[in-house]
């Protein structure tokens, strides 16, 4: 215990930054948790999609999306979401999968979205990188 203490006083800048990261991490996962929204890896969330009647939402900008998107995806930018949240009214009573490239932006959209009144939403935790990274395909169709 000496030790932190010590290598603290020596290297305040160092520890402080140290502090600041493991404050955000847990403001994060506990944002994450407090939420309501639920978290689903790409395994679960594949077969999420196989079980149930889903609506995928990509929330990412338009030149991500060119890159390549979850097949029959709808997409509808988070920059444009609070203006064209309505667009989604007709699936309020399905299930929605939202994902983004990394799953933050995704989140916030859940959050949103369920403000709107949609209840059955969900976050692809990892987003379109857990994604290519489980070697799932993407199409650009």
């Amino acid at each position: 215990m000496s030790q932190i203490v010590e290598f603290a006083g020596n290297h305040l800048l160092l520890f402080g930054a140290l502090m600041v990261v493991l404050i955000m991490i847990v403001k994060m996962e506990l944002d994450s948790k407090l939420s309501g929204v639920n978290q689903l890896n790409v395994v679960d969330a594949v077969r999420f999609m196989n079980d149930h009647e889903t609506v995928v939402l990509d929330v990412r900008e338009g030149n991500e999306y060119t890159t390549g998107h979850i097949k029959e995806s709808v997409h509808i930018p988070m920059s444009a979401l609070k203006k064209r949240i309505g667009e989604l009214d007709k699936y309020k009573n399905r299930q929605v999968l939202t994902y983004c490239r990394s799953g933050s932006r995704s989140n916030y959209a859940c959050k949103l979205l369920k403000k709107a009144g949609f209840e059955n939403v969900h976050n692809m935790s990892g987003g379109v990188m857990a994604w290519t990274s489980a070697n799932l395909p993407l199409t650009r169709k």
